[in-house]
């Protein structure tokens, strides 16, 4: 983010702020409309992204060369007197944490919908997600002015996918070659000029609004013919939207600026406030209850850090929505993490001060005196503080549960691209996490490898860009290792003997043991049957030492032994030369040839998973999961949710290109967790010991 002295928007009160995420999947022209909306309240010269990317909302270098968002952009602006924050949100399913992030700073969400493309799948999926959490929805048709724009299909499209309350706000003017020109509404008296159509959707669009009204004479006056004024419907339709109830469809062509000064007066005046919206529940931070909050700028401070980003100028910057109190620049607060440890966040308690507050618009930062609740903004000089952390006061500190978050599963192996990245690559990746929770770092001990769990293919080339340009750090991929391992393939009876004499004091060991394969999962069992004192006590740990030491290490290549009943029958000692260095190694000894003799199978890991998709994908899922020579061991439909769980047990290998292909079959709206099962044998192509 860039520093600008240019002057934001004086704070207003709750009742005067709209946030407002722009939802809805990629290519549906989401940040063309927002940088439209910019244009029209003066925040922006014009509309278009300019050379040097510091006013439009894409300000990553890999979302300007590659013009899609990968990250969430914020700008706030001023209209008709309110404060307008516009979250716009990336429409990939590989981004989904920075959508989530968005809804949770918002208080309404607009879904971008193209009248090319119409509703797909993953805009249903989150809408059902926006619907579970009860946030107020409306809808916007863009791209009117495109080739093959069909308004009167995606409208069929919004209400027949989008369920019951989805209802349009707006007919289109035509000009004599079919192109939109300009909009009627449907809240006016007279809209002769839409046609017959027009009057049924505009008696619909009445009946769904006054369904809502507290005013039940309303609906009495509707039907016995009186006019209904204009100001009543809209103040009633801003009632059906608040609950989220009834969903408006609107209509616009941003380049051309149709239908751009009305959805900022909808939204101004038919999306709910924050006091409307209300506050996340919170608790203490060892977990104990704490009053409920109200959006109120005099109540105690509690804000959410909602994205992280860290500028070479600055350092790290925190967006942040402030849900109660105020937040003012250069003064102490707490900052509490918790609930994502798995990920490689560590919860903490700390407290810290904070830098200069700011109003973002886009990537520029617009010092404010102060963050009134119900208001977004951009705090620097947080140390500590990470995506989903809590901020509140040092002398009160409250925690706000994290946000539910998709589970990263698609590794991907860097290594470090020469010595000097490899000296800054640990903190670079520290950063990485701190800035996205949707990631996981993991150090395999098994392997050695670096992991970073990623989303999907999307966003693990996003990942990499961000630590060339973000953080200066070049790093290669390699081919993830899955670790195979090794057991004996039969039971053996065999001798291990350490006898070394060179003079002076010798080593002198002699163990008996009988090997034999254990039970999967059982891993290495060391039992002694010494019988007469043949090896005395003090050295049966020391066998068993040699043993395991020699399981972990393997017979020979990268694969430890694993599952093994290993027992201790006989040997021999020495009284002088015997020791516990000598009957580890005979131990170890024995293990070698005992799979010398009985010869070892190479073993697996194979994992459980359960995904989730909808119905329509299920026989997709099912014959996906077959070429993985996955064992579909059952499945759960639910009707409700139009959701099917397909249960399976898939060999960990399979599973590394998964996440892209689960993408592609479920057109991005499946998703899929796993649980670590066991080992089972490998098939003769997996089992070469790497070089």
């Amino acid at each position: 983010m860039a520093k600008d002295t240019g002057t934001a928007p004086a704070p207003r009160a709750a009742g005067e702020v709209r946030n407002v995420a722009l939802v809805g999947h990629a290519g549906a022209g989401k940040t063309t409309l927002a940088e439209a909306l910019l244009v029209a309240t003066g925040a922006l010269p014009r509309a278009g992204r300019v050379e040097d990317g510091t006013t439009c909302l894409d300000s990553e270098e890999v979302e300007i060369r590659q013009q899609r968002s990968v990250s969430l952009g914020v700008a706030t602006v001023e209209h008709a007197g309110h404060r307008l924050t516009l979250l716009d949100t990336p429409g990939s399913p590989d981004f989904v944490g920075e959508l989530r992030a968005g809804l949770r700073a918002a208080d309404a969400a607009l879904f971008v919908v193209s009248a090319v493309n119409g509703v797909d799948a993953t805009t249903v999926q989150l809408w059902e997600e926006c619907a579970a959490v009860g946030m107020p929805r409306a809808v916007v048709i863009t791209q009117l002015d495109r080739p093959r724009a069909d308004l009167d299909e995606a409208v069929r499209s919004c209400r027949t996918q989008l369920g019951e309350g989805v209802l349009p706000l707006q007919v289109p003017q035509r000009g004599a070659d079919g192109a939109v020109t300009g909009l009627l509404s449907l809240l006016e008296p007279h809209v002769e000029a839409g046609g017959p159509d027009a009057d049924r959707l505009r008696a619909e669009l009445i009946e769904g609004i006054i369904g809502e009204s507290e005013d039940e004479t309303l609906m009495d006056r509707y039907l016995d013919g009186e006019e209904l004024a204009v100001g009543d419907l809209v103040a009633d339709l801003e009632t059906a939207v608040a609950r989220g109830h009834f969903h408006p469809i609107l209509c616009a062509a941003p380049l051309g600026g149709v239908g751009v000064p009305e959805l900022l007066d909808l939204l101004v005046a038919a999306f709910p406030c924050p006091v409307e919206h209300g506050c996340p529940p919170v608790t203490r931070p060892d977990g104990s209850p704490a009053p409920a909050l109200a959006c109120d700028p005099d109540g105690p401070l509690v804000a959410e850090v909602v994205k992280t980003t860290t500028d070479p100028y600055l350092g790290r910057v925190s967006l942040v929505r402030v849900f109660s109190g105020t937040l003012r620049p250069d003064t102490a607060i707490h900052v509490s993490g918790h609930g994502m440890a798995e990920r490689g966040h560590p919860d903490h308690d700390v407290d810290e001060r904070i830098g200069a507050v700011s109003s973002p618009l886009g990537p520029s930062l617009r010092p404010v005196a102060a963050c009134p609740a119900g208001d977004v903004c951009a705090v620097t000089r947080l140390a500590s503080a990470e995506t989903g952390d809590t901020l509140s006061s040092p002398d009160d500190p409250r925690l706000v549960p994290p946000w539910d978050l998709p589970v990263p599963q698609l590794p991907v192996a860097v290594e470090a691209s020469s010595r000097a990245d490899e000296d800054r690559l640990a903190t670079a990746l520290g950063r990485l996490v701190a800035e996205d929770p949707t990631v996981r770092l993991d150090r395999r001990p098994d392997t050695g490898q670096l992991l970073l769990w990623c989303v999907g293919e999307a966003h693990a080339e996003v990942l990499l860009e961000r630590l060339r340009t973000r953080h200066g750090v070049s790093v290669t991929t390699v081919p993830v290792r899955v670790p195979m391992v090794e057991t004996l393939a039969a039971p053996a009876h065999v001798t291990g003997r350490h006898v070394k004499q060179s003079g002076g004091h010798g080593q002198y060991a002699v163990v008996v043991v009988d090997v034999e394969p254990g039970e999967p999962g059982s891993g290495i069992v060391f039992e002694q049957r010494i019988v007469g004192g043949t090896v005395p006590s003090q050295f049966h740990g020391s066998v068993e030492k040699g043993v395991r030491g020699q399981a972990a290490r393997g017979i020979e290549g990268e694969r430890p032994l694993v599952d093994l009943k290993v027992t201790l029958v006989d040997g021999k000692a020495h009284s002088v030369d015997s020791s516990d260095a000598a009957f580890q190694a005979a131990g170890a000894l024995a293990l070698r040839e005992a799979a010398a003799a009985a010869g070892t199978k190479v073993l697996e890991p194979w994992c459980e998973v359960e995904v989730v998709v909808p119905g329509e994908y299920v026989g997709a899922v099912m014959s996906d999961l077959s070429a993985r020579r996955a064992r579909v061991t059952g499945s759960e439909a639910d009707p409700e949710r139009d959701r099917t769980t397909v249960r399976a047990e898939v060999p960990e290998v399979e599973l590394l290109t998964y996440a892209g292909a689960l993408r592609s079959v479920s057109h991005g709206t499946g998703s899929f967790g796993r649980r670590a099962l066991g080992y089972e044998p490998a098939p003769a192509s997996l089992t070469a010991v790497p070089a």
